[in-house]
């Protein structure tokens, strides 16, 4: 299928490893020029220096601290004195710290506030003026099913992922007839650093060994698996394209069936 992006230029954010890597390569596969950022300089380089050699387009690595907003203003305007244009943003970070209320101070909230909820605004507001005077832009947030289904001992995350989606919800009526089109898409469980994370920390409290609190996660899921990340970029490079041009404020999931609800 010709997804009629080739050529475009993406931001992909948190893109060194994970599932923000997996939809880095999605896209350039379909020559799609890309800016990628993380704060593991190294990681992100040699991502940068894969998908090269793989696929021949243009790869841009740049180290960034999403939850610093200075460096999200650099990002953006190295970007644009790059290419000259975004079309395409996808919004991601990693996953703020597990805990549940009790365990969280103030210092906690602020800072999943500032890398999950602020660092989606500021990149939607980067990349904006662009994509209104070309007539043409894509964004996509990247944020979990915790936005669907609360998770336990992930607090934090259960607050702000509803957030990110209110806020591109809203975006995407205000900017629907700009031709600028906005979707929310949910990650279950895929088997990631961040996943392995999670796993570990539910290890250490509750004594059970790795293998057996796997297991427990992937009872729940329907297709009786974990992702691969190749499964959620597959989506996401649908989105970004033309094929995708009647889909705005929408709120996926891609979790093999564990959300239960009818919405």
């Amino acid at each position: 299928m010709e997804l009629g992006i080739k050529n475009r230029v993406a931001v992909v954010a948190a893109s060194s490893r994970g599932l923000g890597k997996a939809v880095a390569w999605g896209l350039a596969m379909e020559g799609v020029k890309l800016v990628i950022c993380a704060r593991n300089k190294e990681a992100l380089e040699q991502t940068a220096d894969e998908i090269l050699m793989k696929t021949g387009v243009t790869v841009f690595p740049l180290s960034v601290d999403l939850s610093d907003p200075d460096q999200i203003d650099w990002m953006i305007k190295e970007t644009l004195d790059l290419f000259g244009k975004v079309d395409i943003l996808v919004t991601n970070a990693g996953g703020p710290p597990s805990g549940r209320f009790t365990d969280i101070n103030d210092d906690d909230w602020m800072k999943a506030a500032q890398l999950t909820l602020m660092s989606a605004v500021r990149l939607v507001r980067g990349v904006l003026p662009g994509m209104r005077e070309q007539k043409w832009g894509r964004i996509i947030h990247m944020t979990s099913v915790s936005l669907k289904q609360p998770i336990d001992n992930l607090f934090l995350s259960n607050v702000f992922r509803p957030g990110v989606a209110g806020m591109a919800k809203s975006l995407s009526t205000e900017l629907a007839e700009e031709n600028i089109l906005v979707n929310t898409v949910c990650p279950g469980y895929f088997m990631t650093d961040r996943v392995k994370e999670l796993i570990a920390v539910k290890t250490k409290e509750s004594g059970k060994p790795m293998e057996e609190i796997e297991k427990e996660i992937t009872d729940k899921i329907p297709l009786g698996r974990m992702g691969n990340p190749e499964e959620l970029a597959n989506l996401i490079v649908f989105l970004a394209s033309e094929r995708a041009s009647y889909m705005t404020g929408s709120v996926v999931q891609v979790d093999g069936g564990y959300v239960q609800g009818l919405l």
